[in-house]
């Protein structure tokens, strides 16, 4: 179990990153409430999945992260998101998808991890077709910028 609360607080953190990106693209994008309107949705596909991992994290006797991590490169990936917005539009949205695709990655390589437990799977599994659903907006994002 103690496995699986590691595996599930780690990914937790990037989780809490990426809706955080999507809350800071609210936030840069005001003036196209398309986009503002599906950032918001995205960020809050994330803040449930977040509290889907940290109650699955709680069932297990664990102390669920409840931050993510700054230094991380989802997060620098959002960064560059934000300060490229504005500026260049099509660039921005390849910093989204280099982010999903970051976060994607990083979840498969956990699930490769042995002797986890069968709910666990289930929760990563549902981060990855969250996060390659995101890489799917981001090049749609793309193509039309």
């Amino acid at each position: 179990m103690t496995k699986d609360i590691d595996v599930l607080n780690d990914v937790t953190k990037t989780l809490i990153d990426s809706r955080k990106g999507y809350e800071t693209c609210c936030e840069v994008a005001d003036d196209s409430f398309a986009l503002q309107s599906n950032f918001q949705a995205r960020a809050q596909r994330r803040r449930l999945l977040v509290k889907e991992f940290q109650d699955e994290v709680r069932s297990l006797g664990g102390k669920p992260e409840e931050d993510g991590s700054i230094a991380g490169s989802a997060h620098r990936a959002w960064t560059e998101f934000t300060s490229l917005f504005s500026n260049d539009q099509k660039a921005a949205a390849e910093a989204i998808d280099d982010g999903e695709e970051h976060l994607a990655k990083k979840i498969e390589g956990k699930m490769d991890e042995e002797d986890l437990m069968p709910k666990t799977r289930l929760l990563l599994a549902k981060a990855v077709l969250d996060a390659r659903d995101g890489e799917s907006f981001a090049d749609k994002l793309e193509a039309v910028l």
